[in-house]
């Protein structure tokens, strides 16, 4: 179990549709990386842009996504997330890895589509939430419009960092500044969201806002808006034990059973 957990964030423009440019841009951005760190977080559908023809880029859980993710991953060693279009069973999935550099995957197939540009007519929603045990600290990783929804993020399995990846357009960033701090609030861990910048294939527009927050809601990070950028936040098991011992907030939260 460590007592610090390093998390690079990356915020990165991304090439439409383009697997081999992404993979190319995103093996310099990690190869720049100048310390060891424990987790990459990449933007949601990393290789592609936020599509809908997901009959022309879906990948198999054998495909070039799932090998580069792994390659990467022994290379640095660090786990690496982000998310990518699948095929499976005959139903697309926005599905995010979570790839160790042990080669270990787990999965998290998007919960809510979003229903405003119909991705809920392509993408087969998923149904279970995942929670990660890596180096001793227990992570949820949801996908972008998962972010609108707190009672699916509710912390009810006492993870420690909740982190979201995304394509959340520039008309409404504010929501995602306010969410973002909201869910740290809320459930007493760290929260990250990492967002993409740039114009993607339809002509949406993205200004980034990726940022990481304490249990109290406080900004940890100072990643620029619109641009390009790495930045590495380092979390503390302290900080959080620290605060739920202090105010027990989680103690009292409500019961309830999804469906």
């Amino acid at each position: 179990m460590q007592d610090q957990l390093k998390i690079a964030l990356i915020q990165s423009d991304l090439i439409w549709e383009n697997l081999k440019q992404n993979f190319e841009n995103f093996s310099e951005k990690i190869d720049r990386i100048s310390e060891d760190v424990d987790l990459i977080i990449l933007p949601e559908m990393f290789t592609t842009g936020f599509t809908m023809n997901a009959k022309d880029v879906a990948e198999t859980m054998d495909g070039e996504t799932v090998k580069w993710m792994k390659s990467k991953a022994l290379s640095i060693n660090a786990a690496i997330v982000g998310s990518f279009v699948v095929l499976e069973a005959n139903n697309y999935y926005n599905r995010l890895l979570f790839v160790e550099p042990s080669g270990t995957i787990r999965y998290y197939d998007k919960r809510h589509t979003f229903t405003l540009v119909g991705e809920d007519k392509i993408y087969t929603a998923g149904a279970k939430k995942l929670i990660v045990d890596y180096k001793g600290w227990k992570i949820c990783p949801l996908i972008c419009y998962d972010l609108r929804f707190p009672v699916w993020a509710r912390n009810t399995e006492n993870y420690d960092v909740l982190l979201y990846v995304a394509n959340w357009p520039k008309p409404r960033i504010p929501a995602w500044d306010a969410l973002l701090k909201a869910r740290a609030i809320e459930n007493m861990s760290y929260c990250i969201g990492v967002n993409r910048v740039g114009v993607d294939g339809i002509n949406s527009e993205y200004s980034g806002h990726s940022a990481a927050y304490d249990v109290l809601g406080n900004l940890i990070t100072s990643i620029e808006p619109e641009k390009e950028q790495t930045q590495i936040a380092i979390l503390e098991r302290r900080h959080i034990e620290a605060y739920r011992n202090k105010l027990k907030f989680l103690d009292d939260r409500d019961l309830f059973t999804l469906k």
